[in-house]
């Protein structure tokens, strides 16, 4: 055993990927159907760790490549959410407001309880409290204002673990409330209606007096005529075929002004109107909305976008939709034209896998700049927000932007997806070494249990007042909810987790990307508070 740790210590990159090998495939073993999926990288980096300082070695992952792993996570998270994220940041004031007052409720939970219950330093109990709530940053701050790096690294070390376990089983709970979740997505499909009526409107007027949007697809007149993708400023008339596509829920509108469905399927008939799938591999096209490909392919073919399918998320082609280098859309046009219409798209595996080197590059070198930025506090001090929050702010807004001019600022899904998991892997390796090894000597203080207790209480009052508030004040789904909870705790271990339980669900990665950077800067403030109290 000791010639085993005494050459883990002796390779930190060896040591570094062995953790996430056997780390995964722990966290692959369920019990009852849970596994702990990623989050086991860190629990068996912290065991390892402990093992070899309580043996008289340091086996660490390098600070500079956990760094490089989180920046890389961050920007993916931030450049994946970005397109919906602005959107939806109206409806967030509410949470984001709330969970900066549990940081409230928290902290002065925390100096109350370690101050008149439990007689601790300031120093410790503000240590605590950025390891209850897993933020290394807030642990900085407090180790410059108090003086005592060490003493605060002790209450951080021995509040750690908890703060990673109780916050896994907060999004537990809310991944349970999943099934009944209001803001799921709507399965998208297709019908086919007779037309009954006889005042020939336009489907401009149809569109105007349905319960939410729809693509009109294709139409016929009769049953033997020709097969088209009409425009807004088509007619209909009595016993036209109508084609359309949108949310099972807003169907029943459709027939309600249109008529009644048809056994007819206008898709059957591929002879001169047919439908593909094409995947978005040119890049003249990325960043693009819909919309605005629509117009292209109706001046140039007739054609029309119905569907675009991103991951395994399959959605109506919606005109202010942002497109990205490996979407596959659905393409409705004219048979002979499809070969110049996928020749135009791309329509190459290589947007699946192009990394978009330009944007990477350039936003996590920004992003970290900001991250380093001083931002002043009164007294004199100052702190930053760190390279993960910068870097997910830059994330966020090349994601929404799309495009520069010729640059596209905007990763492909598939990208970001396996970028961030093994920047995350990464990460959670080296975070695992370095409270591992803080672990064993913070043991041997005897306030150990205080700080435990302290610990519980800080976790809890978080996690009981995200879980309580979001679900019955703001009627979140348990989706959106776990990654919310992952954000607001600013731990990718819980959103990993949380990935792992709804196959990378978008709602979970909107609600890690919702909080994330107001958590980050919320926690460093109030651990400066208790640090100088």
């Amino acid at each position: 055993m000791s010639t085993a740790l005494s050459y883990l210590a002796e390779e930190p990159i060896l040591f570094t990927f062995l953790m996430v090998g056997v780390g995964m495939a722990l966290g692959a073993l369920k019990i009852k159907g849970v596994g702990f999926g990623a989050a086991m990288v860190l629990f068996t980096a912290i065991f390892v760790s402990a093992l070899g300082e309580s043996a008289g070695y340091e086996i660490r992952v390098p600070a500079e490549l956990g760094t490089f792993g989180l920046v890389l996570f961050a920007f993916s998270i931030g450049n994946n959410a970005g397109a919906n994220f602005f959107s939806g940041l109206k409806q967030g004031a509410g949470p984001i407001l709330m969970m900066v007052v549990l940081f409230v409720v928290s902290g002065g939970a925390a100096y109350l309880v370690g101050t008149q219950l439990l007689g601790m330093d300031t120093t410790v109990i503000a240590g605590t409290f950025a390891g209850a709530l897993t933020n290394t940053p807030t642990l900085a701050t407090v180790g410059e204002a108090s003086g005592d790096i060490g003493a605060a690294t002790v209450g951080y070390a021995v509040a750690y673990l908890f703060g990673v376990l109780g916050m896994l089983i907060a999004a537990q709970f809310a991944l349970r409330q999943a099934p009944n979740d209001t803001d799921a997505p709507e399965p998208v499909t297709h019908v086919t209606y007779r037309v009954e009526r006889a005042d020939t409107p336009t489907l401009r007027v149809i569109a105007s007096h349905l319960d939410g949007p729809v693509e009109f697809s294709r139409l016929r007149r009769g049953e033997e005529g020709p097969i088209w993708v009409p425009s807004l400023m088509d007619t209909i008339e009595k016993d036209d075929l109508l084609t359309v596509v949108g949310p099972v829920s807003h169907l029943p509108s459709v027939e309600r002004e249109v008529g009644h469905r048809s056994s007819h399927s206008l898709r059957a008939d591929r002879r001169l109107m047919d439908f593909r799938r094409i995947t978005i591999s040119n890049h003249k096209l990325a960043g693009m909305t819909v919309g605005q490909v629509d117009e292209e392919l109706e001046k140039r073919w007739n054609a029309r976008l119905s569907r675009v399918r991103r991951g395994d998320d399959d959605r109506l082609a919606s005109p202010d939709i942002m497109l990205e280098l490996g979407d596959r859309v659905r393409v409705v046009g004219p048979t002979l034209e499809m070969p110049k219409i996928s020749k135009w798209m791309g329509d190459s595996a290589k947007g699946l896998t192009e990394i978009n080197p330009i944007a990477l590059g350039l936003g996590l070198a920004l992003g970290i700049f900001i991250g380093e930025l001083p931002i002043p506090l009164p007294g004199g001090a100052d702190f930053s927000i760190g390279a993960a929050a910068g870097v997910l702010i830059i994330g966020l807004i090349m994601g929404r932007i799309g495009r520069i001019g010729p640059v596209i600022t905007a990763l492909p899904n598939t990208a970001n997806l396996v970028l961030g998991e093994l920047g995350l892997l990464v990460f959670l390796a080296q975070a695992g070494s370095n409270a591992g090894g803080q672990i064993s000597a913070a043991f041997t203080s005897g306030e150990w249990w205080k700080i435990l207790v302290l610990g519980f209480v800080i976790t809890s009052v978080m996690a009981v007042g995200l879980y309580w508030t979001m679900r019955k004040m703001f009627k979140m789904g348990g989706t959106k909810l776990s990654g919310l909870i992952a954000g607001a705790q600013t731990q990718p271990a819980i959103l990993a987790f949380a990935n792992g339980q709804t196959n990378s669900d978008p709602r979970v990665a909107m609600g890690y990307a919702l909080v994330y950077p107001v958590a980050m800067i919320g926690k460093i403030i109030a651990g400066y508070i208790l640090a100088t109290m």
